[in-house]
Parts: C-alpha cells; structure tokens; sequence
C-alpha cells in the first residue's frame, strides 16, 4: 500500500491519540496497576504474554520487527520454518497445531516436535469444525476423533512433557445446524459423554475466531464452558471497515478487550501479509521482509496493561 506524507501524517496522529487515551484511561500516572497479565520473562524481553500472530513467519527481519511485543505464533501447521534459535534470539513461542482430519504420521510428528523443543507447552487443535470449507466435522464426529487428540497428550505426558491442549478453534460457520459456534460446542459435549462413559473431553483452553463488531459479547457467549480462551484468529471484516484508520480503531478496541479479561489467555492478530492489495486492510507487514505497515507498528506499540475498556461502549 502506497501512503501519502499526508496519510502518514494521519495515521501518526490517529496512533499518538490512541496511545495516549489508553494511557490515560488505565491510570499509567507512574503508579503500577495490577496488571491483567504480567510481563512474561520471553528471554529477557519484557512484553505482553498474551499478544501473538496467526501467520507463517519465516523471515529473520519480519521476527526483528514484532520481537518487542509479540510472544507466539502459529501456522496452521506441524512445523515451522523459523530461523534457527527463534525463541532464544526473539523470545517468540511457535505453537504447533493438527489441523483436523490428520493422518497418523501427523501425529508421530507433532509429539516428535514438541520432545525435540522443551519451550512449546501448548497444541493447536481442530480448525473451525463448523466450516464446510475448513475442518468440516459434525460434533458427533469431532468427538469420536478428539480422543486421539488426547492421545497426543497422554503420550508425551509418558515422555515427562506436560502439554496443554488448545482447541477446538470456533467460528461462526457454514455447517447446516451448527453455524452458531455455541450449539456445535454443545452438541460436540453431548456426543463425547455419550461415548466417554459421562466425562468431558480433555480442554485445557477453547480457541475462538472473530471477525466483527462485538468481540466481548462472544466471549461473555463463551463463559458457559469455564475454560479460558485463546483467540486464535481475529480482525475486523466487517464491510464498514474500509480504511487502515477504522482497523486501527478496531486493534486497539479488541487488543484493549483481550488484555483486560482475564478469561482470555492469549490473542493472535491476523494476519502478517498476503495477497496484495490489502483489501480487508488488516496486514501488520509491508511487501518488503521486517517492515511494519501502521498497523504494525500500532500492534506492537498497544499497551498490554490492564485498561478500561468501557470508554469503548
């Protein structure tokens, strides 16, 4: 995207304004308030725990560039092809995921990965089972095959690893009946008690994707479950959203809400780049590798203390 001085101009503006309201509204006056997720020691880079990126990163400057802020990523895949010393070298955690219907090499894989990098703790699991087009699978047959999921676990938990299991990844769908994630999630609880001799499927956190107006009323949707969250997919696509300015209002709205709530243990923005030009205008990368449109660098500059983000209703 070609931006004009005066763009820029504006888009300075737009994040110094932000930025400051933030600050301000979360009393940042010199005194610590109690944050609502701490700095995690990521290798000796003070960031936020929570703040990470649905996106294959493999580029060394593109990992320069977010290694401030950003503490995880994931690719939708079993592997990655990271620069070597990633998580020493930017302090950034890959997490692994299976897809969906995988093959049983894919699961000799993932473990085999995971025993060969002491830092990943957590497994993506299940991507948008209520998607025709993503993992497409009803609730009855997703319970069936969470147990191999489990599987996964219990092994490397045998191997002395503890590993946390992240998922299934929740959308609003296209799957006849089961659109609304809530009634897939429900129906997917029914289906494995049933074949489980009563007990809940292992979920150590549920994952859930948005890409609208009102992100706090999914959640507060999701609270039922008493799990909490990884939002491992999320922007604004709503049509309204026709400029980089009215997404940066969006980040810095959903990031405020994901940092706040405590029932959100972790967030990725998506996505880093792809097709050009940005027509959902949410790409945190320029065309050249480590360059960071505005809101880029609005997304590793927002404050990951806690906020109040009622000034937003």
């Amino acid at each position: 995207m070609v931006l004009t001085d005066m763009d820029n101009r504006k888009f300075d503006l737009i994040k110094y304004i932000t930025i400051m309201l933030l600050l301000l509204i979360s009393g940042c006056n010199g005194e610590d308030d109690d944050p609502v997720s701490p700095p995690e020691d990521q290798g000796g880079i003070e960031k936020s725990s929570k703040r990470g990126l649905a996106y294959n990163l493999t580029n060394a400057a593109d990992f320069d560039s977010l290694k401030s802020s950003v503490s995880w990523w994931y690719n939708w895949g079993l592997s990655t092809d990271a620069p070597d010393n990633y998580y020493s070298d930017y302090s950034m955690e890959y997490i692994p995921m299976l897809w969906g219907g995988n093959p049983a090499a894919d699961y000799v894989e993932v473990k085999n990965l995971i025993l060969a990098n002491d830092e990943i703790e957590y497994l993506l699991v299940l991507n948008e089972p209520n998607l025709t087009d993503q993992a497409n699978q009803t609730p009855e047959f997703a319970a069936e095959n969470w147990v191999k999921y489990e599987k996964v676990i219990s092994d490397l938990e045998e191997e002395g690893r503890t590993v946390y299991l992240v998922g299934p990844g929740m959308n609003w769908g296209t799957m006849s009946g089961y659109s609304d994630p809530v009634v897939w999630l429900d129906a997917f609880y029914e289906a494995y008690r049933n074949s489980n001799e009563g007990k809940d499927p292992k979920i150590d956190y549920l994952a859930f994707h948005w890409y609208d107006y009102g992100l706090e009323a999914q959640l507060d949707r999701l609270a039922k479950y008493g799990k909490q969250i990884w939002i491992t997919e999320m922007a604004n696509w709503n049509p309204i959203i026709n400029s980089y300015a009215k997404q940066m209002e969006q980040m810095t709205e959903m990031v405020a809400i994901c940092e706040n709530r405590d029932d959100v243990f972790r967030y990725a923005w998506f996505i880093g780049r792809g097709t050009y030009p940005d027509n959902k205008y949410t790409y945190l990368f320029e065309e050249e590798p480590g360059k960071l449109t505005e809101l880029g660098k609005l997304y590793i500059s927002l404050p990951y203390k806690k906020i109040d983000i009622n000034s937003f209703n």
